[in-house]
């Protein structure tokens, strides 16, 4: 499946992907989703169904981001809430920075390897 619309010729959902497809990709997907600043998770999770990577659990997302933080990767801070509770915001630090650019290189060419490994013969990929 090259595209999400062909989700729906193998008998899967628009939008759902296999979960160890998923897996493997939603830390880098995570990362990308605070390239452009801070965000919260809920938000996060918005802006993953947005991109076509389905409905990411809040149970799936935190264990993730928390490892992390812990890695040095994000960092978090407290905010305001929309007129509640106050919010948990990750931000990517430098070596976070760092790292979804070395890994989404290395991702880009671990991608066309299976996509060239899985071509019918006699057919070349872009």
């Amino acid at each position: 499946m090259s595209d999400p619309s062909d989700a729906s010729d193998a008998g899967l959902p628009e939008s759902q992907w296999p979960s160890d497809w998923l897996r493997a990709a939603l830390g880098l997907a995570a990362l990308k989703a605070l390239s452009a600043g801070p965000s919260y998770g809920y938000a996060m999770i918005g802006e993953l169904a947005d991109a076509g990577l389905g409905q990411v659990k809040g149970g799936t997302l935190y264990p993730l981001l928390n490892r992390f933080e812990k890695a040095g990767l994000i960092a978090t801070e407290w905010g305001p809430g929309d007129g509640g509770p106050g919010r948990k915001y990750f931000s990517l630090t430098a070596a976070g920075r760092s790292f979804l650019k070395e890994q989404s290189r290395d991702w880009a060419r671990f991608a066309a390897t299976v996509t060239d490994y899985l071509a019918p013969e006699g057919t070349l990929q872009p």
